[in-house]
């Protein structure tokens, strides 16, 4: 046999064992969540997230609005267009998207951010620099030194 018979018989051989290997058909269940049976599956749609402001919330931030010019008139209360649009004109000046709902740096500059007054770490605590290195005891501080690996 020639060479060129011989790799022309490798070819020929290579091709018919590896042809059946991707012409068969590799049945898959779908993972769309969809079968293929006569039923539907029906499924209860839940609504999630806010769905509304609370009446005493849209009030504040009306009173912030009017406020910083933005809405004329008194708060009602009521998440209405005249409110929904001042409050996306407000967003819109500070380079904000301009969403249905408020956006969280919006209510924080017109200052109705959360409220941590009430936290339990907040009461009586002061936020004042910690004291000198001097006044760290010596077997303290050297404990320190060791376990960072610091020769002093």
């Amino acid at each position: 046999m020639t060479k060129l018979t011989k790799v022309m018989a490798v070819a020929l051989t290579v091709a018919m064992v590896t042809a059946p290997a991707f012409a068969t058909h590799i049945h898959r269940a779908p993972t769309s969540g969809h079968s293929h049976g006569g039923r539907k599956a029906s499924k209860s749609h839940k609504t999630r997230g806010q769905q509304a402001i609370e009446s005493n919330r849209v009030t504040e931030i009306q009173q912030a609005l009017i406020h910083e010019h933005y809405l004329n008139g008194d708060a009602s209360g009521s998440w209405d267009a005249s409110t929904a649009a001042a409050m996306q004109k407000y967003q819109a000046d500070q380079g904000w998207q301009t969403k249905l709902m408020p956006d969280s740096r919006a209510l924080k500059k017109l200052g109705l951010g959360p409220d941590y007054s009430g936290a339990i770490n907040a009461k009586n605590s002061s936020f004042v620099d910690p004291p000198p290195v001097s006044t760290i005891p010596p077997t303290q501080s050297d404990g320190f030194a060791s376990a960072a690996g610091v020769n002093r």
